[in-house]
């Protein structure tokens, strides 16, 4: 599976910029320069002080000059890198970006990328050349049947639904299977991931002034969420749905359906069936 950057800890080479502490340290360096030659500098605390004024202007473009130099470090850095600067970080790993692929697919298949430079045919080889055989090709999984030579390869499209069309199988099976790709021992097979439909219903209660169009675009707001965080394998929790629920003006929520988890297998993707949510009332 690709490697989830965002659990990687913070760069240290990112510093954390705060104006006002970098001000703070040039006005106390200031005072004991002009201790040091004698003067008796006490009006630092006035807005008019021309020292202070003069110092604020250079300190400000310090930070920016920080904060230009944070830009620079993280346009290097494939969790942080965007646009054509993560282009050029994809250009090294012999990565092109595809017509329409966001960011985040790009630097997701840039991943897969190098998980799967082997000559024994890795898993994540097979996935970094489906999702790059189709822009539309959300999410992959790869499995061995029986533990034989029987590869399957399970799809699961960003629009339609979810379900690949004849020619996202199509244009997948030919990528996977080209001279170079298939491991000469595997025999692939590309499918649709199964797909299994779960209802939702819940009891929302608003804070007193909290307006209804909170209420009415839960809906959108809770299928706008399961769409960007599920995928093949995505187990959905009770828990899950409370709190995407959750949003400001919401002061409780109560799921009734699903009772319990809805347990995914690994090559399963659940689909939200209907979603009934009934208004219970306003709390404080």
């Amino acid at each position: 599976m690709p490697l989830d950057l965002s659990t990687l800890p913070p760069p240290q080479i990112i510093e954390a910029l705060d104006y006002e502490a970098v001000l703070a340290a040039v006005m106390e360096d200031l005072k004991t320069r002009f201790a040091a030659a004698g003067v008796d500098y006490d009006v630092g605390n006035l807005e008019t002080d021309p020292a202070k004024i003069i110092l604020e202007t250079a300190e400000y473009r310090e930070v920016l000059v920080r904060a230009r130099i944070n830009d620079t470090a993280k346009a290097n850095l494939l969790a942080f890198a965007v646009g054509s600067d993560l282009d050029h970080l994809a250009a090294f790993y012999d990565v092109t970006r595809l017509t329409d692929e966001t960011d985040a697919a790009l630097r997701s298949r840039i991943v897969l990328a190098i998980q799967g430079r082997s000559p024994a045919g890795p898993e994540e080889r097979y996935m970094f050349v489906a999702r790059s055989a189709d822009v539309r090709v959300k999410e992959v999984r790869v499995y061995r049947v029986d533990g034989g030579p029987k590869i399957r390869i399970a799809l699961l499209s960003s629009d339609n639904g979810g379900v690949p069309d004849g020619a996202m199988l199509a244009a997948v099976t030919a990528a996977v299977t080209a001279p170079g790709v298939r491991v000469v021992s595997d025999v692939i097979e590309v499918l649709a991931a199964t797909q299994m439909t779960s209802n939702i219903a819940a009891s929302v209660w608003l804070l007193p002034d909290t307006p209804m169009s909170v209420f009415d675009g839960l809906v959108a707001v809770l299928r706008a969420a399961w769409s960007k965080e599920s995928g093949i394998g995505f187990d959905l929790e009770p828990s899950w749905i409370e709190a995407r629920l959750h949003v400001d003006g919401v002061k409780r929520v109560s799921v009734s359906t699903p009772a319990a988890s809805v347990i995914d297998d690994e090559n399963t993707a659940i689909v939200i069936g209907t979603v009934t949510l009934t208004f219970a009332g306003r709390q404080r």
